[in-house]
């Protein structure tokens, strides 16, 4: 692990895998760090140079006060990946962080090979409900919303079948610092990137767990619809964060975006 003073601010990351290898970069969720990735990792580091950080505002990162803008999450990853020494990458993004990768994919499409956007859209929730969100944020802690979004993170056999796991992943979330949660609250609220979807060239697999509460299926295909050549696939029995519910299913889905797509 190693910190990192990127965009004015300190970043969280690892790298990890082959050196000189094709550089494979995963982009977290809101309320989540690179912890996420953890059941995956190991399906790529034999063929991969991996670049894993904690967005601005989770983990380990610096957590500047709000509000952010998805442009401030894109340079931050691009400033991370100019100190690596990484000149382009496939980047796999969940929910935020997909949309900080198709923001990418159109500001800098020389820095990318292809994408897997995970339960993510081109537009995510409305106004309202991120307002809503933003102020029982603020006025009572994650805390309070903390059961309503593990359950549209992961299904209910989830919940039922491996309680000690949710309750970890649990105190992820809300040990995210507020600040650093409302700030990207508000970049995800002001962004809408339909037009930036139709844009992206690159090869992009698009997937969703059956059961996303957060993404529906529904709202990532429609995402996928946007960009030209893009795949659509359901991960089954998984919720949001399908790379912590169903981690093999899902390695396998990438790894075959990324073979199809000739960065190995």
């Amino acid at each position: 692990m190693a910190f990192t003073r990127a965009n004015k601010i300190v970043l969280h990351h690892q790298v990890v895998g082959r050196e000189g290898a094709p550089v494979l970069v995963f982009a977290n969720s809101l309320g989540s760090d690179f912890r996420i990735w953890q059941e995956i990792v190991p399906s790529f580091a034999d063929r991969y140079r991996i670049v894993l950080y904690d967005k601005r505002g989770h983990g380990l990162s610096d957590a500047p006060c709000g509000p952010y803008t998805i442009d401030d999450h894109t340079e931050d990853l691009l400033a991370l990946l100019d100190h690596l020494h990484v000149e382009n990458a496939a980047l796999v993004g969940l929910s935020v962080g997909g949309m900080i990768a198709q923001r990418i994919a159109v500001k800098a499409p020389a820095r990318v090979r292809a994408l897997v956007l995970c339960d993510t859209a081109a537009k995510i929730g409305t106004p309202d409900s991120w307002a809503e969100r933003i102020a029982a944020v603020e006025a009572s802690g994650i805390e309070d919303i903390a059961d309503s979004v593990m359950q549209r993170w992961f299904t209910p056999s989830f919940r039922a079948t491996r309680p000690a796991e949710w309750k970890g992943w649990r105190n992820m979330l809300v040990r995210t610092p507020v600040q650093g949660y409302v700030g990207t609250c508000a970049a995800i609220r002001d962004a809408d990137l339909t037009t930036d979807a139709a844009r992206i060239t690159v090869p992009t697999l698009c997937l969703a767990g059956d059961q996303d509460g957060s993404t529906p299926p529904d709202l990532v295909r429609h995402t996928a619809g946007l960009i030209h050549g893009a795949r659509f696939n359901i991960v089954e029995e998984a919720g949001h964060i399908p790379c912590i519910e169903q981690p093999h299913a899902t390695a396998r889905l990438i790894d075959q975006h990324l073979r199809e797509a000739g960065h190995v």
